[in-house]
């Protein structure tokens, strides 16, 4: 669980599943739930918080069984950290002291066909959460979805890096901190931190073999390019808290300007979306202009992209497959690869 925590570049959270049991009454939801071992979990204090989900079941009712869950978990660990039997009706329904400003440690139920699943969140903040990223564009890309891009695509760090329209430098910083065998959870605590029987040794260790195993610079050539001069600067910064400033390359141009080095790599980027109608026009001469520059510059590098139109995505002319499919900022998306062939490269 603390590896998975510490390494892992594409989660949003990790979470531990303490107790399944079936209940059609309330007397039995309550019953199997004083068997699980809350106080595991909860520091003196601390405030609980439910999260629960129930579909096709007897029980259905989320902020009656988020009740009922509060009520069995103030019996185990005692009224005295956790007062009050009756929270607030709410899907996420808090047990919590006046006094208390520790952050909620978060339980996730789900109910489903009557089968109750109980789960303790181990993160706490969600794992996009790295702590280099306070300057940010326009629109950014969360950190997890800039490594999912470059794992799916599978880039190691052996070969160059490009991103034309690098914003506040996610991709490149990922690719930074991937290439180095650095653990994007390096710099921030868990909610596991908090927990009673927390093992501080243990945790110590695997940050002592993780920082001995890092190398000390990018094997590979990492470039971050973007017309904003405000964004290299916050990419700039960013880097420079996430310690991988010097091995990373950013520069103030247009996508016109980029030079990507003779050795083949991967161009990983997120360029603009055109969420709204009036955007696309001006985007189709974009994404045509990129796919001709890709296409003429490119020969023999990969490309990997976010892109939320298939028409802008189509502008490339490039025969674009699709990786995978997600959200960025409550916006779909698809990832896309492509190989771009080596022939007689066209006038850009």
């Amino acid at each position: 669980m603390m590896r998975a925590n510490l390494w892992l570049r594409a989660a949003s959270r990790v979470v531990v599943r303490v107790a399944e049991f079936r209940a059609t009454a309330f007397f039995e939801l309550e019953k199997s739930a004083k068997r699980i071992p809350w106080a595991q979990f909860i520091a003196p204090g601390q405030v609980a918080e439910f999260r629960v989900t129930a579909k096709k079941s007897k029980l259905y009712h989320s902020d009656a069984i988020a009740e009922r869950l509060v009520k069995s978990l103030m019996s185990v660990v005692g009224a005295k950290n956790l007062p009050g039997t009756n929270p607030p009706a709410r899907k996420r329904a808090p047990a919590q002291p006046a006094h208390q400003s520790t952050k909620p440690q978060l339980f996730v139920v789900r109910v489903f066909h009557d089968a109750f699943t109980i789960s303790v969140d181990t993160s706490g903040e969600l794992l996009h959460m790295r702590g280099y990223r306070q300057a940010v564009g326009k629109a950014p890309l969360r950190e997890t979805l800039a490594a999912a891009l470059l794992l799916a695509a599978d880039w190691d760090g052996s070969a160059p890096l490009l991103d034309p329209f690098c914003g506040s430098g996610t991709i490149p910083i990922e690719a930074a901190l991937l290439a180095r065998r650095i653990p994007p959870g390096l710099h921030r605590r868990f909610a596991f931190m908090a927990w009673p029987n927390f093992d501080a040794k243990t945790w110590r260790a695997l940050l002592h073999e993780s920082q001995t195993a890092a190398l000390a610079s990018s094997p590979a050539l990492i470039l971050g390019s973007d017309r904003d001069a405000g964004a290299i600067a916050s990419s700039r910064a960013n880097a420079e808290r996430a310690g991988v400033l010097a091995d990373i390359d950013f520069q103030a141009r247009a996508i016109s300007a980029i030079q990507p080095p003779e050795a083949p790599g991967l161009v990983a980027t997120n360029p603009p979306y055109g969420v709204r109608v009036s955007e696309r026009t001006t985007l189709r001469n974009l994404y045509a202009r990129f796919g001709q520059l890709l296409r003429a510059r490119c020969a023999g590098w990969r490309v990997a992209l976010y892109s939320a139109d298939p028409r802008l995505a189509a502008e490339m002319e490039l025969p674009l497959g699709e990786l995978f499919r997600t959200t960025n900022g409550g916006i779909k998306v698809a990832a896309l690869l492509v190989d771009i062939l080596k022939s007689r490269p066209e006038q850009p």
